[in-house]
């Protein structure tokens, strides 16, 4: 049997959910206002950004896929927040967001919404073993700490953007909706993560430090293009030349947690060094046919 949460773990994590459903419902579409004042020049500086992002939210669908898939006896609540409630808010970010691009005169998003990859899927067949999908059940919470994380930064500096452009209909309505709804997703895994790493034996803790260090990767970034994609949004968004400020802001949790023994150690090399990479390759995109868009 996996390692269930201590009864105090459990009942804030309840009644977080609980407030999450109650106050931030999706959000509908008949409150937002699609307004832009000068659309070319809206779409020359954020069109890219709003495309990745909307292409990560609306993954959302595979991404519950993938935890079936790894997760096959995840405890109730974690059920109840990724189906109940982070996916119906999630999916209705990336409609909106896609929305908006098309009304820009942009093609729509184009999300993976079904594969499910085949080192998942071994992970899956050898989390039947409780201990082991307590270790899944671990990078799960770190990978969502880090990916809402991603969030909230880049949500932030988007709307101040779009509000620095005079596009108030937008930030108002769109991001700054969009936006208060991120950090309740990221306190749910930090969360969690806290009170499952108490509970890990040593051998546990081990694995969890060697997956991560193997498998990290930027939020929707799953091969080169996509890192250059997101290396772009980064430079967009006025990230890429503090990109190690950055990756110290999504990770400062995990290396608490993962990383404490090592000190002096700001950031997980395997996270600075994902975020160098997408830089890169963002900047070398002209010199490399195979990473355009």
């Amino acid at each position: 049997m996996p390692v269930q949460y201590l009864p105090t773990t459990e009942l804030r994590l309840v009644e977080h959910v609980d407030r999450l459903a109650h106050d931030h419902p999706p959000i509908r579409l008949d409150s937002v206002d699609f307004t832009v004042l000068r659309p070319r020049e809206f779409e020359a500086r954020f069109g890219h950004v709003l495309d990745y992002m909307a292409r990560v939210e609306l993954e959302v669908d595979r991404n519950v896929l993938e935890l079936t898939t790894m997760l096959p006896d995840p405890p109730d609540i974690d059920r109840h927040f990724y189906a109940d409630v982070w996916q119906p808010q999630e999916i209705q970010h990336g409609l909106i967001l896609d929305r908006l691009q098309v009304e820009l005169g942009r093609e729509p998003a184009a999300p993976d919404l079904d594969s499910v990859g085949i080192k998942l899927r071994i992970l899956g067949m050898l989390a039947h073993l409780g201990p082991f999908q307590d270790v899944c059940r671990m990078l799960y919470y770190l990978t969502g700490m880090a990916t809402e994380r991603s969030a909230v930064l880049a949500y932030n500096l988007l709307h101040r953007g779009t509000l620095e452009m005079g596009e108030e209909a937008i930030a108002n309505t769109v991001i700054g909706q969009i936006k208060r709804q991120e950090p309740g997703h990221y306190a749910f895994y930090q969360l969690s993560a806290r009170g499952l790493w108490t509970q890990l034996a040593g051998w546990q803790r081990w694995l969890v430090r060697f997956m991560r260090r193997v498998s990290f990767a930027p939020v929707g970034a799953n091969n080169a293009r996509q890192k250059a994609d997101f290396g772009e949004v980064m430079a967009t968004l006025g990230i890429a030349d503090t990109a190690e400020e950055f990756a110290h802001q999504i990770s400062r949790v995990e290396r608490e947690l993962l990383w404490a023994r090592d000190r002096g150690l700001t950031v997980p090399d395997y996270v600075s060094r994902a975020f160098r990479e997408a830089v890169e390759l963002a900047r070398d995109r002209t010199h490399l046919p195979h990473l355009g868009r």
